[in-house]
């Protein structure tokens, strides 16, 4: 399985490894905000995977994105799109922030940020193949992911390109 395109870029560090282990392509499309492209989004699934238990297993997303975007920017923009998806506090608002704020560098077009979602965890992330942090809480993991996998998108129509034939 390929994951950036080469296995080696992730493959050599057991970590990384591990997460990514027996996941094959499901779907990919592209995020268009306002007549823009924004990313090119691919999901990578276990054998049997079911989008309405997508909190349940393991499962990763890669965005490769195809603009300039400040690290904070990313991670502002995610705590608002996990509010369409889900309630929480805002001292969980303030602290996933900050996980974000460390997980996600700034971008330039043709960086990729992985995300690999571990049931029951939480999510670990990865910038350009190298891991960045990993978030452990498994109720950020479910509406963070949810942002893309959740029947309550805000993208249904890369939704359905992201689940492709495992819909």
């Amino acid at each position: 399985m390929t994951v950036f395109g080469a296995q080696a870029e992730i493959g050599s560090s057991a970590p990384a490894a591990a997460p990514l282990a027996q996941l094959r392509a499901a779907g990919s499309g592209t995020y268009t905000y306002w007549g823009f492209d924004v990313y090119q989004a691919s999901l990578w699934v276990e054998p049997g995977f079911e989008p309405a238990a997508f909190a349940r297993q393991r499962h990763a997303l890669e965005l490769q994105y195809l603009r300039n975007f400040k690290g904070r920017d990313i991670a502002e923009r995610s705590i608002e799109e996990m509010r369409r998806i889900g309630p929480f506090s805002e001292t969980q608002a303030k602290d996933w922030l900050q996980a974000m704020v460390a997980a996600f560098p700034d971008v330039r077009a043709g960086d990729r940020l992985l995300g690999v979602h571990l049931p029951g965890r939480g999510a670990q992330f990865y910038y350009n193949g190298r891991p960045t942090s990993e978030v452990r809480d498994p109720e950020f993991a479910r509406l963070f992911f949810g942002i893309w996998l959740s029947e309550q998108t805000p993208a249904p129509k890369l939704r359905a390109a992201l689940l492709g034939p495992v819909r």
